[in-house]
């Protein structure tokens, strides 16, 4: 049986007002330096990025040369994205990876915990089978996932995840994360944005899948990659594991 897609963004992703602060809470991106070092040391010309959300990375990279293309299923993202300095360098498409082009890319990313959001086995192979293909021979696939040996989602409450930010645009808002449900490796979450300018309140509900380690290394090798290292994340250090798998040179 062909596996099939079914995710669709939450209203974090999806929601144009919340798209437009999704940089301001989410801070500094502490992880992009290091995925720079890894396409470095991989010898990366051509980037696809799979969840390219507001476009940081993607952007990152086309600015420094390389050449990108960007690919989410949430409009309200992408038009984040196309405003920002090297976006017209970024070919941008709105989607899945059912909805990429021919491809042979070198490198594949999935940063700011993309792979989570694939709530079953199923949506994961799926995935990882338009990302294989996506590739050239010898192309790799570099993810992050956060390791549920320590549940940090144990931690993820109103005191400890409260922010309170403000947007030219939007003006002042305050924003916290909480768990409602936590069922085997899937955790449902709720963050809340409460924006001054006029007294409104959204919310975002949305479900990660935070699977063990060999969980992950099995799906890899079963999608037909090598898996080539796992390394923690050197900005959030026992909390993430960082994959590196590699299409093989010579495929049959």
């Amino acid at each position: 049986m062909v596996a099939t897609l079914v995710s669709v963004p939450d209203a974090l992703f999806a929601e144009p007002r919340l798209a437009r602060i999704y940089d301001l809470w989410e801070g500094e991106r502490d992880d992009l330096p290091h995925y720079l070092g890894i396409a470095a040391e991989l010898g990366t010309r051509s980037v696809l990025d799979v969840g390219c959300g507001t476009g940081n990375w993607a952007c990152m990279l086309a600015e420094r040369g390389f050449e990108v293309v960007g690919l989410d299923p949430a409009v309200a993202s992408l038009d984040v994205a196309r405003a920002k300095p090297g976006a017209q360098r970024v070919r941008w498409i709105h989607g899945d990876v059912r909805s990429l082009p021919a491809l042979a890319v070198d490198l594949a990313t999935m940063t700011g915990n993309v792979s989570n959001v694939f709530v079953t086995a199923q949506e994961w192979l799926a995935t990882l089978a338009g990302v294989y293909a996506a590739l050239r021979p010898g192309g790799y696939l570099v993810f992050e996932s956060v390791d549920p040996l320590g549940q940090p989602w144990l931690r993820w409450d109103r005191e400890t995840t409260y922010v309170r930010c403000e947007a030219p645009d939007v003006g002042a808002f305050e924003s916290w994360l909480e768990v409602t449900q936590v069922e085997g490796d899937l955790v449902r979450t709720r963050r809340t944005y409460v924006f001054a300018a006029d007294g409104a309140t959204l919310t975002s509900e949305g479900t990660r899948r935070y699977p063990p380690r060999a969980v992950i290394e099995e799906s890899l090798t079963s999608a037909g990659f090598e898996l080539a290292d796992v390394r923690g994340a050197p900005d959030r250090p026992g909390l993430e594991l960082v994959f590196i798998a590699r299409k093989p040179a010579v495929t049959g």
